[in-house]
């Protein structure tokens, strides 16, 4: 057995172990797939709920595409477009929203006040005119929520921030951010990934299953965070996030479908902005955009994405070992996007390692495993050539 060939075999130990019931894999190497599998209850068209990733393949380059035409930069406020808000009274700025620095908390389960008010909601024949108030009701409350530290002091990842970055592309564009991503990131790049909105046709073809009620589970660590909320069982197809799901579908921290094919196409994009693409935006953008946080030391955040930790990194060992390092992003679904800058590499991993419970987190350990893997097969674990691009 070849050692890419190896791949596909832990892909398929994985689904025989539970870890996920379904995967699809790709690796890019300088352009060209040396890797692709499926494994589990999957084909290859099958669309996975990206979940995460979103922040990283729709809102990260439609920020760089809107600064790329001027209407707004890195320094706009928060507050232009969310007057009055905590964050906008902060100072907050765009840049701030997107490396996680603003001080807005993690998580806040909005949901849990929209499904009590609009109990509607749960009717799969909800007026569209309803699930447009939800969504807009969850903005504003998302809007309104109390900093937890300080602006600037340290990256706190933020679903809040995104949820609101989300909203700020909207409207500095004139247009829907579904639209905005069709417009600037799907159709330059050739991607099948979109949104679904509920209040819209079900989503085509098949799609991987993630939950079987709405609303989900509390994840590990949501414990006790809301109280007891009407279920109903989770229609195929929904976005797994429930904040996600309260706004129709559709916002800047979750909300694509997608396959890995198109995972890696992204991250393809990636690399051949840094060298001088201007397909998604230009050059030097993407070398700010991809550069560590400046301001917060330690973060291993850039603007949208994130790069590897020092220890115990879902990349593994090797990726993004060596100047100028690796970008990427995990979704909670199970998913993930690496893009090794020095070694030309792209690994798209996605699964609904979600369908087998949120308290399923062996993920965590599978994913560094199949990185680790993935270099070994290439032989990159050493690299001595020319740099791919520079994001520092």
């Amino acid at each position: 057995m070849s050692l890419l060939g190896g791949l596909q075999s832990v892909l398929e130990e994985a689904v025989e172990l539970k870890i996920f019931p379904a995967a699809q894999a790709v690796v890019l190497h300088r352009g060209i797939q040396v890797f692709g599998g499926v494994a589990g209850a999957a084909t290859g068209e099958t669309r996975f709920d990206l979940a995460s990733l979103t922040k990283a393949i729709c809102t990260a380059p439609l920020f760089l595409r809107l600064w790329t035409d001027g209407k707004l930069g890195p320094e706009t406020q928060v507050a232009r477009f969310f007057p009055g808000s905590p964050v906008g009274e902060a100072g907050a700025t765009v840049a701030d929203l997107l490396y996680h620095r603003s001080g807005l908390p993690p998580f806040v389960p909005f949901f849990a006040q929209a499904l009590t008010s609009t109990p509607e909601l749960l009717d799969p024949a909800c007026p569209p005119s309803v699930r447009a108030q939800a969504r807009e009701a969850l903005v504003q409350a998302a809007a309104s929520t109390p900093l937890a530290v300080p602006c600037r002091t340290r990256a706190a990842y933020s679903d809040v921030g995104f949820i609101l970055l989300g909203e700020i592309l909207s409207r500095a564009a004139g247009a829907p951010l579904e639209v905005l991503f069709q417009r600037h990131v799907a159709e330059p790049l050739g991607l099948g990934t979109r949104f679904h909105r509920l209040s819209e046709q079900p989503l085509e073809g098949t799609v991987a299953p993630t939950g079987a009620t709405r609303p989900r589970e509390p994840a590990p660590g949501q414990e006790g965070l809301w109280g007891e909320l009407p279920r109903r069982a989770s229609a195929p197809g929904e976005v797994d996030d429930d904040n996600a799901w309260v706004m129709d579908g559709v916002s800047g921290h979750a909300g694509l479908f997608g396959t890995a094919v198109d995972v890696a196409r992204f991250g393809q994009a990636v690399l051949e902005g840094c060298a001088g693409s201007p397909t998604l935006a230009p050059g030097p953008l993407w070398h700010r955009a991809l550069a560590t946080d400046p301001l917060v030391p330690g973060s291993t955040r850039s603007m949208g994405f994130d790069s590897p930790s020092v220890e115990h990194s879902s990349a593994g060992h090797f990726i993004g070992n060596m100047p100028p390092g690796a970008v990427g992003h995990l979704g909670f679904t199970g998913t993930s996007l690496w893009v090794d800058l020095r070694r030309a590499l792209v690994v798209a991993l996605v699964t609904n390692r979600v369908a087998h419970g949120r308290q399923e987190t062996r993920i965590r350990e599978f994913r560094p495993v199949f990185h680790d893997l993935v270099i070994e097969a290439l032989g990159l674990e050493r690299l001595d050539e020319p740099k791919q691009g520079n994001h520092g």
